[in-house]
């Protein structure tokens, strides 16, 4: 399975069926360890999105009863499944790592914890339904991320902020459809 990027990398693959597959074994995982039950894991991202060129890095949504509440027992749980808490500062969020090996160069999936059901759950839920169930939306966004490279740009944090006008135009229709 070709998934996994060193830190501060951006490259996009075509989309594999095998990124499915992986978000289930790693849900089925999670769920076996820690007291989530499977409908508090969802897969997020470009690989959760079928057809879409995307990073190569699958990416966990966790929706918890509250952040607060996480204690030294779930992440000691999350490590035992190879998940490592990040030192990334996201408002309502909380990001882990697992890498390929212990020489945690390679990130290979990402958990994004947050409040289940709560604002950053139902955005980013929303995202990656309105990009499956629209063709034109899905092309649009697929052609900006290719786009990147030949901007000069470089970088994760670059790749992000190049993105971020497209994400906040999706995310307004979530008004729209209220």
């Amino acid at each position: 399975m070709n998934i996994g990027l060193r830190n501060d990398e951006v490259i996009l693959v075509p989309y594999e069926e095998i990124w499915r597959t992986e978000f289930e074994k790693t849900r089925e995982e999670l769920v076996a360890l820690t007291n989530l039950k499977s409908h508090q894991i969802e897969h997020i991202g470009s690989t959760s999105i079928e057809g879409i060129r995307a990073k190569p890095i699958i990416d966990l949504l966790v929706g918890v009863g509250g952040l607060a509440y996480l204690e030294k027992p779930f992440f000691k749980v999350l490590m035992q499944a190879g998940f490592y808490r990040l030192r990334v500062e996201r408002p309502d969020e909380i990001v882990c790592a697992k890498f390929m090996d212990d020489t945690f160069q390679i990130k290979t999936h990402f958990i994004h914890i947050v409040q289940y059901e709560g604002e950053k759950w139902q955005e980013l839920l929303f995202f990656r339904n309105y990009l499956r169930a629209n063709e034109e939306a899905k092309k649009h966004y697929e052609e900006l991320k290719q786009s990147f490279f030949v901007t000069g740009l470089q970088g994760i944090a670059a790749y992000t902020d190049y993105k971020e006008d497209f994400v906040r135009s999706i995310l307004a229709k979530r008004g729209e459809e209220s």
